[in-house]
């Protein structure tokens, strides 16, 4: 695998309205993340966002950009390099996708899939063996990986798994169904939470790995969506399916922690999704009121645009360092619930404001698929809802609060 850095880069911007963007948002970093910066801000402009239109009309899976994506090691970016990882951290991560975002947000949900839901609780969780063999070969972006937790009778309520695992000599036998599944029909593997035992509640959940495609597995129909309509979402539906004792990941038990730990690290995957959309939009907005010209002007010179303006850079700059903060959280193994929370909650409302704002800013050019406006108004909408909704967010903020007062 060629390493993220071994690839000679610079910042390609296409207006000189954006140069400033590209050092004072990072020049109090280390040159590394500089560099990684500057690789993916290229390759966004050059392979994503030319194309990121038809993948949204064709609903077409980005195959090769998502393999030009394993090469430069953004697949597997916080997986060790001995495993065929970047072996970097989660701060470089978020840098990475937002910049992959930005350019794609469709590219962006399946990178984060794979390196937050799958890798992520198999790096962590698994043995020697599944890292050989669910690991290793989901680096490259040759193939991908999904995380199969919700249900169709529980979405938020991930501690009320109704598909079951029974062991039957030296197999488990998965029945039930799991829905909205992203990457489930490119995906060669996946991580899944079924009950147990059923007494114990969520502490009867367990999590396994299951390759595709595989006996007893069938696929949903692929899902209609608003946007990401680059990248699948189907349901699982397993009926007596027979996996290898020896996939269950973790002990048994351990299912509903081991869901908890991967949504919250995910859901700094997330934010960085929707601060990628929310820069796109900014991008189109800037870019445009610099050229349309009103009352004798361009509308930049608006007071009205410029405050709409100021309240999107705003919003978009308090949201990057909240998910940068909750990614040196967890890099620096401090506890980050909380701060990923609140990453999520304002990245993803921050996604939808400035992308509403922009087509706005656009007037009539905002709402057709002439300029992409309109598809980071639609990409944007899901970053609210996938991966716990802003609703939940805010309980788990609450949540964390009332443990610290301790009332």
């Amino acid at each position: 695998m060629l390493s993220i850095l071994s690839r000679t880069a610079y910042c390609y911007v296409p207006s000189t309205l954006r140069s400033s963007r590209c050092i004072a948002s990072l020049s109090a970093l280390p040159e590394t993340y500089q560099m990684l910066y500057k690789t993916c801000r290229d390759f966004a402009e050059q392979e994503l966002k030319p194309n990121a239109a038809k993948y949204d009309r064709d609903h077409l899976y980005p195959k090769e950009a998502i393999k030009k994506m394993g090469e430069l090691g953004l697949m597997a970016i916080a997986t060790s390099e001995d495993l065929g990882g970047s072996g970097l951290d989660y701060l470089a991560y978020a840098i990475a996708l937002e910049e992959i975002s930005r350019g794609c947000a469709s590219a962006g949900v399946i990178m984060s899939v794979n390196n937050s839901l799958y890798l992520g609780p198999l790096n962590h969780w698994g043995t020697d063996k599944q890292k050989q063999e669910f690991v290793t070969p989901f680096c490259t972006g040759d193939i991908v990986g999904c995380f199969a937790l919700s249900e169709p009778g529980n979405g938020s309520d991930a501690g009320a798994a109704s598909t079951t695992a029974k062991t039957k000599g030296d197999c488990w036998i998965l029945n039930g169904t799991k829905c909205w599944i992203t990457n489930g029909y490119e995906s060669k593997a996946s991580v899944v939470f079924a009950t147990t035992d059923k007494s114990l509640k969520h502490r009867g959940i367990s999590a396994f790995v299951v390759p595709k495609p595989i006996n007893g597995l069938e696929l949903g129909k692929k899902e209609d969506k608003l946007g990401i309509r680059g990248s699948s979402t189907c349901s699982l539906m397993f009926e007596d399916c027979e996996i290898p004792k020896e996939n269950i990941l973790g002990e048994p038990g351990f299912g509903f922690k081991i869901a908890m730990m991967t949504l919250d690290a995910g859901r700094i995957g997330i934010a960085s999704q929707a601060l990628g959309i929310a820069q796109a939009s900014l991008d189109v907005a800037v870019e445009y009121a610099s050229k349309r010209m009103a009352f004798g002007k361009p509308i930049m010179k608006l007071q009205a645009i410029q405050n709409k303006l100021a309240d999107m850079a705003l919003q978009l700059e308090s949201a990057r360092l909240l998910t940068w903060r909750a990614a040196w959280l967890k890099d620096n193994k401090k506890p980050y619930t909380k701060e990923a929370a609140m990453a999520k909650l304002a990245a993803s409302e921050a996604a939808t404001f400035l992308s509403h704002q922009c087509i706005q800013i656009l007037g009539g050019m905002g709402y057709v698929s002439d300029m992409p406006a309109e598809r980071h108004y639609r990409d944007a909408r899901i970053t609210e809802i996938y991966e716990g909704t802003s609703e939940i967010q805010r309980l788990v903020i609450a949540g964390q609060l009332i443990k610290e007062y301790g009332v």
